[in-house]
């Protein structure tokens, strides 16, 4: 991949051609959203990636432009609830590649429902994809990255993870256990050469979370309002700070969760900007 064609990939950019070379990637839920940003970044920059995800329709545009641009790409189809189809997901590639260095936690279920409306089935769905599966993904290639002495896993995680959100208490509860799971695995982890991070992303464009959490131009108003930067993030740019940790910058980096919402998660203040506040004392 050329530097020239690797300036396609937005995410990529920030990063020196070939950062990645010679690495074997896997990305759950990587053929679409910020997945799909991440595995063409990981593509562009040089490494060969796998893309996991249950659907097989989501894999057909990563693949189509891997053929366009020679990347070294494979699709699986996997339920990251089922630990046997990630086991032999793990052999496939352990057969093909000779083992895994990245490990990127990606897959996850989410929409608004209150609590006392929400099902049993949804919660088990949304827990099962997110906590088990980031669990089950992170304990079937962590084995091999243990027996090789090296390896990195990366948790896609959400600020309501420790702020709280109303209406996506499933999420927000296995979010909160992937955030402990990243920090208990490195530590657990790092005496094999394992780095465990996370990256906590505040609202940003996405074509599944403007279904399930913002529908409504409306909605989108409101929470753009309270962002400081006063908008959405993208796909490239949430998808470049996980490049970036990754990448050998992040080296010495591990058991931390970098957030980047447009400073959403700041306090809110007591007055407005520019607004005179009047003392009463006597």
């Amino acid at each position: 991949m050329s530097e020239s064609e690797a300036d396609g990939v937005l995410a990529a950019r920030w990063l020196p051609a070939g950062t990645f070379e010679g690495q074997r990637a896997v990305v759950t839920g990587g053929g679409t959203g910020l997945g799909l940003e991440i595995s063409r970044g990981l593509c562009a920059l040089g490494a060969r990636v796998a893309i996991l995800s249950r659907n097989p329709e989501h894999h057909a545009p990563l693949l189509a432009e891997a053929e366009r641009c020679g990347w070294q790409v494979r699709a699986i189809v996997v339920d990251v609830r089922e630990p046997d189809t990630i086991a032999s997901a793990a052999a496939e590639l352990q057969e093909a590649w000779g083992g895994v260095d990245i490990l990127v936690n990606n897959a996850a279920g989410n929409f608004v429902c209150p609590a006392e409306r929400l099902s049993t089935n949804a919660w088990r769905s949304v827990v099962g994809i997110a906590l088990d599966g980031t669990f089950f993904c992170s304990r079937e290639f962590g084995r091999a990255m243990i027996h090789a002495k090296a390896g990195q896993i990366l948790n896609v995680v959400a600020t309501y993870a420790w702020t709280g959100m109303p209406g996506v208490v499933h999420s927000a509860s296995a979010k909160a256990g992937v955030l402990a799971m990243t920090k208990t695995l490195a530590a657990e982890w790092a005496p094999h050469g394992i780095r465990v991070n996370a990256i906590a992303p505040g609202p940003f464009e996405s074509k599944g979370a403007g279904l399930n959490l913002w529908p409504e131009e409306e909605i989108q108003d409101v929470l753009k309002r309270l962002i400081p930067l006063g908008r959405f993030g993208t796909n490239d740019e949430i998808a470049a700070q996980c490049l970036h940790l990754l990448s050998p910058a992040s080296a010495w980096m591990t058991g931390e969760c970098l957030v980047i919402d447009g400073g959403s998660t700041l306090p809110r203040p007591f007055w407005e900007p520019g607004q005179r506040v009047r003392s009463k004392r006597k």
